[in-house]
């Protein structure tokens, strides 16, 4: 009874979040309380409820801090000297701008904001892609490769739902991951080079030299003209954002941003604390003024409650699953259906469903409806929840390529490409990403074959 009526308030939670019948936010705080009273604990949910909360309140207070420190070091204007540089060095050469394209979306990507990183890598690169005549398809393929990745660190919204979902902190889910990640980078930086290879071919520009990259490009392709390149302005930015930008604190803020990630790496303090100290001193350190700061969180506090409140009713939800034993009563069902010899797989087979189920259904819709019981079956096994967080977030780069996600829209719209002609060119390279990560997390033991 309780495994049916677990799987009932799964499947409804899937349905009217995917028809967008609902919310994310109100389908995790209405869905759970229906079935509890539904199931007859209407009169014990309200412990359940606060228990879950406790268990995901140090995730939803780093993602506010986190939010709020990555927006001021972006009004600080810490990415823009990296913009300027890349469109200075790369213009001409369509290898360099290509690579350029990743190394800018690995950088702006560190708030683990999808949208922000589009808009800013977009803004910056397009004018020189459309100049050479490079496919923007690779400029959305590039984005999207970089956020697959990136969208692993623990302020990100897959890795914050594991850690809230499985009751782990980022030392036991994100830390591990974080070889993998790089060879996921390097994968994506490969997949960049060959990419600027076939480019040069294709223009003609095949035995483009240094000297050559900066003084010319090529114009009207089909007609074979060649002009010299005009010289790219370093990045537009608009009155108000200039009035925001530090650039005599350019190195601090570079500074305090590499010490908070060497902190969260070495666990100096626990990640809340972190990025609500290095918060503090940004907020001081750029803006002095109690107007501006106040301004300032204005501005960004749109993007940290949004995440907050579906961290927290996130709580809700798993708090009302676990304290019925409906996730109990799932994971023994599930695991009566699961042959012996493949129990001990779980990690491998969860890694590899993990994106097409993320394709065609949303990150809450797997990592709070379909992980939680995976993770319970699993452990009848013997294999841990941070192993199963583990593995379920290596199938993010193909995720962002779902139609459920909205930031998609905004790369293709910007970009000017057709989201099925995106999909198309990206799938293959993002697929070849979950399976290097895959393969280096089983190479080096971070989850067990």
């Amino acid at each position: 009874m309780l495994a049916l009526a677990g799987f009932a308030m799964i499947l409804t939670f899937m349905v009217l979040i995917m028809t967008n019948r609902l919310s994310a936010i109100t389908a995790l705080l209405l869905v759970p309380v229906a079935f509890a009273v539904l199931t007859g604990f209407g009169g014990q949910m309200g412990p359940m409820m606060l228990d879950g909360i406790k268990n995901i309140a140090p995730t939803g207070i780093m993602l506010v801090f986190a939010i709020m420190y990555f927006g001021l070091m972006t009004d600080a204007g810490l990415f823009d000297p990296v913009i300027n540089r890349i469109q200075r060095v790369a213009h001409g050469d369509p290898l360099k701008i290509i690579v350029g394209t990743a190394l800018l979306a690995l950088l702006v990507s560190l708030d683990g904001d999808g949208a922000t990183t589009y808009i800013i890598v977009v803004t910056a690169m397009l004018p020189l892609y459309r100049r050479l005549g490079i496919s923007p398809l690779i400029l959305t393929c590039m984005n999207m490769l970089v956020g697959g990745v990136m969208n692993i660190l623990p302020w990100g919204g897959p890795t914050a739902r594991a850690m809230s979902v499985l009751h782990l902190d980022s030392t036991q889910l994100f830390n591990p991951l974080i070889p993998a990640m790089g060879a996921g980078l390097v994968w994506v930086f490969f997949v960049a080079w060959r990419f600027g290879k076939r480019e040069r071919k294709r223009l003609g520009l095949e035995h483009l030299n240094e000297a050559k990259a900066a003084k010319t490009v090529v114009y009207g392709l089909a007609a074979g003209l060649s002009q010299p390149l005009p010289e790219v302005p370093d990045l537009e930015i608009s009155p108000e954002e200039k009035a925001l930008r530090r650039p005599k604190l350019l190195w601090l803020n570079a500074l305090l941003t590499i010490a908070l990630m060497v902190a969260l790496v070495r666990e100096l303090l626990p990640l809340p604390v972190l990025f609500m100290l290095a918060f503090a001193l940004a907020a001081v350190l750029n803006y002095p003024n109690l107007s501006q700061q106040r301004q300032r969180f204005a501005a960004h506090a749109g993007n940290a409650l949004s995440v907050a409140a579906m961290v927290f009713a996130a709580g809700i939800f798993t708090g009302i699953l676990g304290g019925t034993h409906m996730v109990d009563a799932m994971a023994q069902s599930f695991v009566a259906l699961v042959p012996q010899s493949l129990g001990p797989h779980f990690p491998v087979l969860t890694g590899l469903v993990s994106a097409p189920l993320t394709f065609f259904m949303s990150n809450d819709a797997f990592y709070f409806g379909i992980l939680p019981f995976f993770t319970k079956a699993a452990s009848a096994f013997g294999i841990s929840a941070a192993t199963m967080g583990k593995a379920s977030l290596l199938g993010q780069p193909v995720h962002l390529l779902s139609p459920l996600v909205p930031s998609t829209y905004l790369l293709v719209g910007l970009a000017g490409v057709d989201i099925g002609a995106h999909q198309r060119f990206t799938l293959k390279w993002a697929g070849g990403t979950v399976l290097v990560m895959l393969i280096t997390s089983l190479l080096l033991g971070i989850i067990s074959l």
